[in-house]
C-alpha cells in the first residue's frame, strides 16, 4: 500500500512543469527518516533533501543520494526543557557528576559502540549511564540527570546522530561526540567546537582513555563550553513563529548558499544535448558557499 501511494506520488510530482524545468533540483523534499521515500529515492535525488541525519557508510542511504553540497542536515527536536543561561548559572554548583549517558544501551550499526563503552565506563566514579526509558518518567529522568552533569556522552545510534546531542545541548550538558561518521546541522554557520568534544570511537575505548581526558579539561575550558551552550541553544529550538537564528532561520540561510550550485545544474541541463559527454548530473558537486553570518 505504501509502495502504491509513493509511486502514485512520484508520478504526480514529476509530471508537473516545476518539476520538468529544473529536473526537481530547485525542489525541497522532507526526508524525515532513514528509511522514507526508499522505494523512489533514485527517481527524485536531485531534490534537496531536509534530513535528521546522513549516513555515508551505506547502511541507510545509497552513494549518490545524499551529500552535503545539496542536501541539509536538520536538528531533532529536543525531548527536554531548555536550560537557559540562569539556569545554568544556578545549576551549576550542583553539576556533582562527571559523565552522564540515559539510552539504549545496545545499537545497530554504528551505534555497536555504546555496549563498548558501556563495559569500559559503567561502574566508574563520576559516571551515571542508564537505560532510556520512554514517556514522561523517561523525559523527566533524562532532564534531571543531564542538569546534574558535567558532560554527557553523545555516541552513535542506529545511525551517526540521535536526538539525545540536542537534549544536551539545551540542557547545558557538554556533548562528548563520539560518532565518527556524524554530520552535524548548519555546521557551515556553526561552530561546533565551541559547545561539544569530539572524541574518535578508538580511543574512547581505549581502557581509562575517557574519563582521564574529561578529568584533565581546565575549570576555563568547562566554563566557556558552557557559556557558549547556553548561547548556542536557540539554533536548536523549533518555534511558530520562527525566530530569528532558530533552526527555521537557519535553514533558509544554509539554502541560499546553495542556489549557486542549484542554478547551475539546472542551466546546464537545459543547454546540454544528449550526446555531450559532459552531461552533467547531481553528482557534480561544487563546494556549499555559505558561509558565517553571526558569530555565535
Amino acid at each position: 500500500m505504501q509502495g502504491t501511494l509513493q509511486g502514485e506520488a512520484l508520478k504526480w510530482v514529476t509530471e508537473q512543469p516545476a518539476w520538468k524545468r529544473s529536473g526537481g533540483r530547485d525542489h525541497i523534499l522532507p526526508v524525515h527518516h532513514p528509511w522514507s521515500f526508499k522505494s523512489v529515492r533514485r527517481f527524485m535525488k536531485n531534490a534537496i533533501w531536509l534530513l535528521p541525519d546522513m549516513d555515508s557508510t551505506g547502511n541507510w542511504y545509497k552513494p549518490g543520494q545524499v551529500f552535503l553540497e545539496k542536501d541539509l542536515i536538520l536538528p531533532y527536536v529536543p525531548n527536554v526543557e531548555l536550560c537557559d543561561a540562569r539556569c545554568l548559572s544556578e545549576s551549576r554548583s550542583r553539576r556533582s557528576t562527571l559523565l552522564f549517558f540515559r539510552g539504549r544501551l545496545k545499537r545497530n550499526a554504528g551505534g555497536k559502540i555504546r555496549a563498548k563503552l558501556v563495559q569500559e565506563l559503567s561502574g566508574a566514579k563520576g559516571v551515571v549511564i542508564e537505560e532510556g526509558t520512554s514517556g514522561e518518567a523517561g523525559k523527566e529522568a533524562a532532564q534531571r540527570g543531564m542538569r546534574r552533569s558535567i558532560f554527557c556522552l553523545s555516541p552513535a545510534g542506529d545511525t551517526p546522530s540521535s536526538a539525545r546531542l540536542f537534549d544536551a545541548i539545551v540542557s547545558g550538558c557538554i556533548p562528548v561526540i563520539i560518532s565518527d561518521e556524524l554530520e552535524l546541522p548548519f555546521e557551515g554557520l556553526l561552530d561546533y567546537r565551541k559547545i561539544a568534544l569530539f572524541v574518535s570511537s578508538s580511543d574512547a575505548v581505549q581502557p581509562g582513555w575517557l574519563l582521564t581526558f574529561l578529568r584533565g579539561i581546565k575549570h576555563t575550558r568547562i566554563m566557556e563550553l558552557q557559556i557558549n551552550l547556553a548561547k548556542y541553544s536557540r539554533h536548536f529550538l523549533y518555534s511558530s513563529p520562527a525566530q530569528p537564528l532558530g533552526p527555521e532561520d537557519l535553514v533558509w540561510r544554509m539554502m541560499a548558499g546553495k542556489l549557486v550550485n542549484i542554478k547551475l545544474h539546472t542551466r546546464r541541463s537545459q543547454r546540454v544535448v544528449k550526446e555531450s559527454r559532459s552531461l552533467c548530473t547531481c553528482d557534480c558537486r561544487r563546494a556549499n558557499s555559505t558561509s558565517p553570518v553571526f558569530s555565535s
